[in-house]
């Protein structure tokens, strides 16, 4: 038997612009969530899933902070339907999970994070939904997408990068980061490559201290 707030994980699969989308919910029984959270994997077409370690590292990061998180596949990766979208397809499926998140948590204040390619779609879903009260990217692939939207969003924004990513290089982001508008934070992880391969530790830990003091007080 369940107890009140006990976690449990959901495998679930959702209605999604394309076809069904395969996700996963990570919930407490008996306990209406005052946070939510909308997770986005990495590059469909280079193995990315909602299984991939570093978004599932994010998810627990967020979920221990108090959030019922939600991840998804994109657009045909592992269960979902479809097929892939260049970015304008999967966009629309994190849009469509993102208010799937709003019917099952209402009243919930919403957060929104991703990995990489997921990194891209969670930036261009929150400057173009006024209800994400906070964005997470973990190496965002700057030098490979747009990320013109992050000039002008004023949602609070905190970014994760390793020091030593090769795919999505700090000095990228280096150059890119000054036009992103306020307000924003950044933290490099010393060591971290971009997937990154034996800091998930200091991922999770720097995400936590980051986010705690921002995370809304629960609901009676």
């Amino acid at each position: 038997m369940s107890h009140a707030g006990g976690t449990r994980l959901v495998p679930l699969s959702l209605p999604g612009p394309a076809g069904a989308l395969e996700a996963l919910l990570q919930e407490r029984d008996g306990v209406p969530a005052a946070l939510a959270a909308l997770v986005c994997h990495p590059h469909p077409l280079y193995g990315g899933t909602l299984h991939n370690k570093v978004v599932h590292r994010v998810a627990a990061t967020l979920h221990g902070l108090g959030a019922t998180v939600l991840r998804f596949n994109f657009r045909g990766v592992g269960r979902s339907e479809g097929r892939f979208d260049e970015g304008d397809g999967e966009l629309e499926d994190a849009r469509a999970m993102r208010a799937e998140l709003a019917r099952r948590c209402p009243g919930a204040h919403v957060w929104l994070a991703g990995f990489s390619f997921g990194s891209w779609i969670a930036a261009r879903l929150a400057a173009s939904d006024d209800t994400i009260e906070r964005l997470v990217l973990v190496a965002p692939p700057v030098s490979t997408q747009d990320f013109a939207a992050m000039h002008a969003c004023a949602v609070p924004k905190l970014v994760v990068q390793g020091d030593a990513d090769t795919i999505c290089p700090p000095s990228a982001l280096d150059r890119e980061w000054p036009r992103w508008s306020e307000p924003k934070q950044r933290i490099d992880v010393a060591g971290a490559s971009h997937f990154f391969d034996r800091q998930l530790a200091p991922l999770g830990d720097a995400l936590a201290v980051a986010l705690a003091p921002h995370v809304p007080a629960g609901r009676a």
